[in-house]
C-alpha cells in the first residue's frame, strides 16, 4: 500500500537512503503530520519495517492488511506490551517505524514521547529520524486526504546510537535519550524543509489522536 501511494497515486521524493543502515536493527523515527505518514515512510524505506498502529485499526479488511504486512497494534492509553513487541522485532534484526510525536500536529518535533528512547537503550537499534513533508499542508484539516499527484518529501537522516552512560540511573538515561532524538528528528525536519521547499503545515489545526500511533505513556 505505501508503495502505490508513494509511486502511483502520489509522487514522493525520497532522500536519504543510504544513512539507512543495510543490516541489523533500525528504529525509524518519523515527524507526524497526516494519518497517510506511516503508510507513505513504510513505502519510501529502503528497507521493510514494522510500524506502530493504534489497535482500533486492526478491523476488517484494512486489519488483514495490516496483519499480512506485519503492522503492530498498540493501544495508545499506554502498551507496554507494544513496546516489547518492538524490541522482539528488533533483537530479531528487524525495523520498527514510529511517530513519537504520538498525535498528528505540525510535525516540528518540538515534543516526542519518551517509548523511542526506551526501545533505543533497550534494543541497541540505532534512531534514523525520517522527515515527512507535504501530507498535510496550511491551514488543511488533520483528516484531510491530499489530492492525487501531490509531491511528498521523504528524507532519512544520519542514524543515531544511544547508550546508557556509566553512573547514569536508568530514568535518567531515558530522558536524556528522548532528548537527543528530539533534538535529531526536529533538526533535520528543519534541514528537509531547506531542501524540499515544502513548509510544514501550520501548527494550529485541530489536534487528534494519531491513526498510527507514536510511543505510549511516558512511564515505560
Amino acid at each position: 500500500m505505501g508503495w502505490i501511494l508513494d509511486h502511483m497515486v502520489y509522487r514522493t521524493t525520497v532522500t536519504g537512503k543510504d544513512n539507512v543502515p543495510t543490516g541489523g536493527p533500525v528504529i525509524f523515527a518519523a515527524n507526524h503530520i497526516s494519518f497517510l505518514d506511516g503508510p507513505v515512510m513504510f513505502g519510501a524505506s529502503p528497507r521493510p519495517m514494522h510500524i506502530l498502529v493504534k489497535q482500533e485499526m486492526f478491523q476488517g479488511f484494512l486489519g488483514r492488511v495490516l496483519t499480512a504486512s506485519g503492522q503492530l497494534p498498540v493501544d495508545r492509553r499506554g502498551d507496554r506490551a507494544a513496546l516489547q513487541r518492538c524490541k522482539e522485532v528488533l533483537d530479531a534484526g528487524r525495523c520498527v517505524g514510529i511517530l513519537p510525536e504520538g498525535t498528528r500536529g505540525s510535525g516540528a518535533a518540538a515534543d516526542i514521547n519518551s517509548g523511542v528512547a526506551w526501545l533505543a537503550l533497550n534494543s541497541g537499534a540505532p534512531v534514523v529520524p525520517v522527515a515527512i513533508l507535504g501530507t498535510r499542508r496550511g491551514a488543511e484539516h488533520l483528516d484531510s486526504v491530499p489530492r492525487p499527484g501531490r509531491r511528498f518529501h521523504v528524507s532519512f537522516g544520519n542514524a543515531l546510537t544511544l547508550a546508557r552512560r556509566a553512573g547514569e540511573s536508568g530514568r535518567a538515561s531515558m530522558d536524556r535519550a528522548a532528548l537527543e532524538i528530539r533534538a535529531a528528528l526536529a533538526g533535520h525536519v528543519q534541514d528537509s524543509i531547506q531542501l524540499s521547499g515544502q513548509p510544514l503545515p501550520f501548527a494550529d489545526a485541530r489536534q487528534d489522536l494519531t491513526a498510527v500511533a507514536g510511543t505510549p505513556a511516558d512511564d515505560h
